[in-house]
């Protein structure tokens, strides 16, 4: 092979260019401490790592949205802590109202701190979150959810969502809770209505008709919409029918004689009072409030659910126009006797969200650390990947130097061989 002069200086000079090139990057390497200047050096290990930075990046706005949600359901259980030490004080005010020896001035003092503390909750209703955001507003968290109407009861403007943040690739978890499922759909014991028939003979009364028996009232109160409660003979008995067809025998039993003339009677998940004399053919009703005919009065009553403050305001009413009358007494009894138990449904209806929000709590703290987890991951997989391993660069360095300047040293020989130096 014939070897030119231009091109053993060519080639010698590519050769030098080449060997200083290594030794640049080289050296940048080490001064930078990463292994990968540009995708070109290791196109694998390049992609490799940019999947890894939008890995944490995800992992760093899971984080964002894990601290958002903490501070949220944070809050929303302060604020339920709050409303369970008002309805717990609440239900100490039924209890004392309760007291016969208390006056009309008494009730009427009972029946203004409940005015405050019917405030106090419509406050807590409304609270907002550090964002701003209304806690009990379903995905309405702009506008209150709770209004006052002008006939001082209250509505929910809020809808039944739920509003989630994802906290990991396929987890989600709520950040609050709606308002209407937590303080307005809370179950009514006095859902149904009763009545003692126009021509009874007998003086007495039926009182208000409480369900002490969800299941045992959903399964055998239906089919029938009214159910009547027929005094026996010499007033010592009585039997209870529906109005299905056919009548079913629901119920009988023996009524027991008394000194306060009272007879608790139970059928289909339903306990009612009889108080008086009860005479033989004495007739009295019990209807489901939801098969009332539309615009009945005693719906507002009756229903399947009442609001808390709903119920506080008819604790409030109770207090209020009942007087010391025996009647009046009777009357305190029975609403009193339904306010304690909405009360109580009120607080396990609250109790229920809390232990909810616990659990979410829960699973925010075991997700965040398992998101720590891969991001300690995910990091030692970057540095495996991109950061330099000095020792073995400085021996490389050190090695294409060597070859440089032996590189520099032959170039400097073979550029002093030429023909004309032997024709002297």
């Amino acid at each position: 092979m014939r070897i030119s002069t231009i091109q053993a200086f060519n080639n010698g000079n590519q050769g030098i260019q080449d060997n200083y090139a290594k030794v640049i990057r080289t050296q940048e390497q080490v001064s930078s401490g990463k292994r990968l200047l540009s995708p070109a050096d290791d196109p694998v290990a390049s992609v490799r790592l940019l999947q890894l930075d939008q890995e944490a990046n995800r992992l760093g706005q899971f984080k964002s949205n894990m601290s958002a949600a903490t501070n949220s359901l944070n809050q929303e259980e302060a604020t339920l802590n709050s409303v369970t030490n008002i309805l717990q004080r609440v239900r100490e005010i039924t209890l004392q109202a309760g007291n016969g020896a208390l006056d009309s001035s008494d009730r009427q003092a009972l029946a203004q701190e409940l005015t405050e503390r019917e405030e106090e909750l419509f406050g807590l209703f409304n609270s907002r979150n550090a964002r701003g955001e209304y806690l009990f507003g379903g995905f309405q968290s702009q506008t209150p959810p709770f209004v006052r109407n002008p006939d001082a009861t209250y509505s929910y403007e809020g809808d039944q969502g739920q509003r989630s943040i994802q906290i990991a690739g396929s987890k989600q978890v709520a950040i609050n809770d709606n308002g209407k499922d937590l303080f307005v759909d809370v179950g009514n014991v006095n859902r149904v209505v009763t009545e003692a028939n126009a021509v009874n003979t007998g003086n007495a009364r039926v009182s208000l008709g409480v369900v002490e028996d969800k299941k045992a009232y959903d399964t055998q109160f239906y089919p029938n919409n009214t159910l009547s409660i027929t005094i026996g003979a010499g007033g010592t008995s009585y039997e209870i029918y529906g109005d299905a067809n056919p009548a079913v025998l629901l119920a009988s039993g023996t009524i027991e004689p008394n000194d306060d003339k009272s007879q608790q009677i139970r059928v289909a998940g339903v306990v009612v009072n009889l108080d008086g004399d009860l005479n033989a053919g004495d007739e009295f009703s019990i209807t489901r409030g939801a098969a009332l005919p539309p615009g009945d009065p005693r719906i507002a009553d009756s229903g399947e659910k009442r609001s808390i403050l709903q119920n506080i305001a008819f604790l409030r009413a109770t207090l209020e126009n009942t007087g010391n009358s025996t009647e009046d007494k009777l009357v305190r009894r029975d609403k009193l006797a339904v306010s304690l138990e909405n009360i109580d449904n009120a607080m396990n209806s609250v109790l229920s969200v809390q232990t909810s929000i616990g659990a979410r709590l829960n699973v925010i703290e075991s997700t965040g650390d398992e998101n720590a987890e891969v991001s300690l991951i995910n990091t030692k997989v970057q540095a495996e990947l991109s950061e330099l391993d000095y020792a073995e660069a400085l021996s490389r360095l050190s090695m294409e130097s060597i070859v440089l300047q032996a590189a520099q040293q032959s170039y400097v020989k073979i550029s002093g061989l030429s023909l004309f130096n032997f024709l002297r």
